[in-house]
C-alpha cells in the first residue's frame, strides 16, 4: 500500500507579510543609495506621503491598481502648476510608487487567502478556493504581461485616444458594479467555486489590460477586480486577485522605465513608503466596510475619476 502524501502547510499568519514587507524595506534601503535624487525636491513635495498611504488604501481595498488614484492626483497636480510630470513620467511615478503599495497589499490579502475564518452555516459569504485564486492570478497574468511589455517597446499608440476609450469602458463598468450590487447581487449568496466561462473571459480582457497598463499603469487590475465583482464572486477573491496582478504588473513594467530614465525618484521615495503603510492597512478596511459598501464606494470611485480624466483630456 503506497504511503500517505505528506500535506502542504500553509505558514504561519503573517510570515509572508514580514518577510515580503523585510523586502521592501531592502528595496526602498536600495535605492536610497543608488538612486538619483534632489534633496531639496523632497522638502517641496512634503505632501507626497499622505497621498501615498490614501491612494494605497483606495488601490487595495478595491484590488483595481494605485493607478486610479495616483494618475488623476498628479494630472491635477500638474494642471495646478504643482508638480509637472509628463504623462510618461506619471506612469513611471506611478508603477514606483504602486510597486509598494499593491506589493504589500497582494501579501495582505494573499495572507489572507491562506487563513480564511471558518464561516457559519448558511453565510451568503463564500470561502475562495487557492486553487482558484492562482488559476485567476497565472492565466491573467501570461496574457497581460508579454502585451504590457510589448506596448511599453512599441510606443505606437495615440495615448489621449486610448485613455477616453478606456475611462469610458471603465465608467460603464463602474456603474454596472453598483446596479448588480443593489439588484440582482442584493440577495444572493456569492459564488464558491471559479466558473470556466469567467475565467475565458478573463483571459479576453488580459492583452487589453496589460496593453492599457503599460500606457497608463492602471488598467489590467482594474479590470479584473470590476469583473469578479459584478461576477459576485467573495471579496477575497476579486480583491485578492486583483492586488496579485496588479503588483506582478508594475514590478515587472517599471524596469523598463528604470531602463530609460523616466522615473521621478524624489515621488517614489516620499510616495512609496506611505503607500506600503496604506497597502497594509486596506485589507481590514475592506472587511470592515463589507462587500455592498465596498462595491459602492469602488464603483463610485472608479465612475467619478473616470470623469474627471476625461474630462482633463478633452480640453
Amino acid at each position: 500500500m503506497a504511503a500517505p502524501q505528506p500535506r502542504l502547510t500553509a505558514p504561519a499568519p503573517g510570515v509572508i507579510v514580514k518577510l515580503g514587507g523585510l523586502a521592501l524595506v531592502l528595496l526602498y534601503a536600495g535605492l536610497l543609495l543608488t538612486a538619483p535624487y534632489d534633496p531639496q525636491l523632497l522638502g517641496e513635495l512634503w505632501f507626497l506621503p499622505g497621498i501615498g498611504i490614501v491612494g494605497a488604501i483606495i488601490a487595495n481595498t478595491s484590488g483595481t491598481g494605485g493607478g486610479v488614484v495616483f494618475v488623476p492626483v498628479f494630472n491635477a497636480l500638474r494642471e495646478h502648476g504643482v508638480m509637472a510630470l509628463d504623462p510618461l513620467r506619471v506612469t513611471a511615478a506611478s508603477m514606483g510608487i504602486q510597486s509598494f503599495g499593491m506589493t504589500m497589499g497582494a501579501l495582505r490579502w494573499t495572507d489572507r487567502l491562506l487563513h480564511q475564518p471558518q464561516l457559519p452555516a448558511g453565510s451568503p459569504d463564500a470561502a475562495v478556493r487557492p486553487r482558484d485564486y492562482a488559476l485567476v492570478i497565472l492565466s491573467v497574468l501570461a496574457l497581460s504581461l508579454p502585451a504590457m511589455l510589448a506596448v511599453q517597446r512599441l510606443e505606437a499608440f495615440d495615448g489621449h485616444a486610448v485613455l477616453v476609450g478606456y475611462k469610458a469602458f471603465s465608467i460603464a463598468l463602474g456603474l454596472a458594479l453598483i446596479a448588480t450590487t443593489w439588484t440582482v447581487n442584493r440577495n444572493r449568496p456569492e459564488r464558491a467555486r471559479l466558473e470556466r466561462t469567467d475565467l475565458l473571459i478573463l483571459l479576453l480582457i488580459a492583452i487589453p489590460g496589460g496593453a492599457i497598463t503599460a500606457l497608463f499603469s492602471v488598467g489590467i487590475g482594474e479590470l479584473v477586480a470590476l469583473y469578479l465583482f459584478i461576477r459576485h464572486y467573495p471579496i477575497l477573491l476579486c480583491t485578492g486577485a486583483a492586488c496579485v496582478i496588479s503588483s506582478v504588473s508594475v514590478l515587472v513594467g517599471s524596469i523598463w522605465h528604470v531602463q530609460t530614465g523616466t522615473i521621478q525618484w524624489e515621488v517614489v521615495l516620499l510616495a512609496g513608503p506611505g503607500a506600503a503603510l496604506g497597502g497594509f492597512l486596506a485589507r481590514p478596511v475592506a472587511l470592515w466596510l463589507g462587500a455592498q459598501r465596498l462595491k459602492t464606494l469602488d464603483g463610485s470611485w472608479i465612475v467619478l475619476s473616470a470623469f474627471y480624466l476625461i474630462a482633463l483630456n478633452w480640453r
